[in-house]
């Protein structure tokens, strides 16, 4: 996905996982900079750029906006307290595990032998959908391969599916880049 940020450059991130996907579209505190849901077209162009097969364009109410800021928010504060190695707060479950709760969307085979999606899909369907996805990952084989890049004026969390396991940054090309960057830059200081 390409991440856009509000001084106008972009990115291009990965983060592994459709739940994780959610979080770069605002967030609780400062992160509240970057919100980008303000009203159901936003969710729906969120969907549809997100890693869930094209061709899903959901019908989203503003109260499932406002659901889908809650779940991120809850989201951002579960994830960042699983790398952490904290307990994860009971409101935050209560809202992933309610979202969790509804019917997902759902996925059907054509005639053709293509994939579509179920007439009907809603906004909240899709937060189920994310929602269980969370679940999943939580406890799922990659859990223990949750991170935050590391760089340090970045909080974006991915999941680390590479082969040794050490992937470091959101983005090689932009916090990787930096850091090479500074690390570059603090060498030839040191050399003179």
């Amino acid at each position: 996905m390409v991440l856009r940020h509000p001084d106008g450059s972009s990115f291009r991130f990965d983060p592994g996982a459709l739940c994780l996907e959610l979080l770069p579209t605002g967030g609780p505190g400062p992160l509240a900079y970057f919100e980008v849901l303000h009203g159901p077209e936003d969710l729906v162009r969120w969907a549809g750029e997100s890693r869930l097969p094209a061709g899903l364009v959901p019908t989203v109410s503003p109260a499932e906006v406002a659901d889908a800021r809650a779940l991120r928010d809850a989201l951002w504060r579960l994830a960042e307290a699983h790398v952490a190695g904290l307990p994860p707060g009971p409101d935050d479950l209560a809202t992933l595990n309610d979202a969790a709760a509804h019917p997902p969307l759902t996925a059907r085979l054509t005639g053709e032998g293509a994939r579509e999606w179920a007439p009907g899909a809603t906004g909240t369907g899709l937060l189920s959908t994310v929602a269980r996805d969370a679940v999943d990952l939580l406890t799922g084989a990659y859990a223990h391969r949750v991170r935050t890049c590391g760089a340090d004026d970045c909080r974006l969390l991915f999941v680390d599916t590479s082969r040794p396991g050490k992937r470091r940054w959101c983005s090689m090309e932009r916090c990787g880049n930096r850091h090479k960057v500074r690390a570059h830059r603090a060498r030839l200081t040191t050399d003179q």
